[in-house]
């Protein structure tokens, strides 16, 4: 019979909230309700968690801010 072993590595609220705004977290959501065929709501979002740093980055390497009319500082 295999012994179940138990991990004692654990992490801190400090150091999750720390990865996540380091790495970022998307939730993308896309929901439709519907009766008889007719549609009553549709939901679109997408929900961004990270830091602003993290969030520029990103936006540039995609080509978000290309329009935009500020400059913003982003280190590479």
């Amino acid at each position: 019979m295999a012994a179940i072993q138990k991990s004692v590595d654990s992490s801190s609220l400090a150091e999750v909230i720390d990865r996540i705004l380091d790495k970022g977290v998307v939730i993308d959501l896309w929901a439709r309700v519907s009766l008889v065929g007719i549609e009553l709501l549709t939901i679109d979002a997408r929900i961004v968690i990270a830091s602003v740093d993290t969030w520029l980055r990103y936006a540039k390497a995609v080509g978000l801010l290309k329009d935009h009319p500020h400059d913003f500082a982003v280190e590479s």
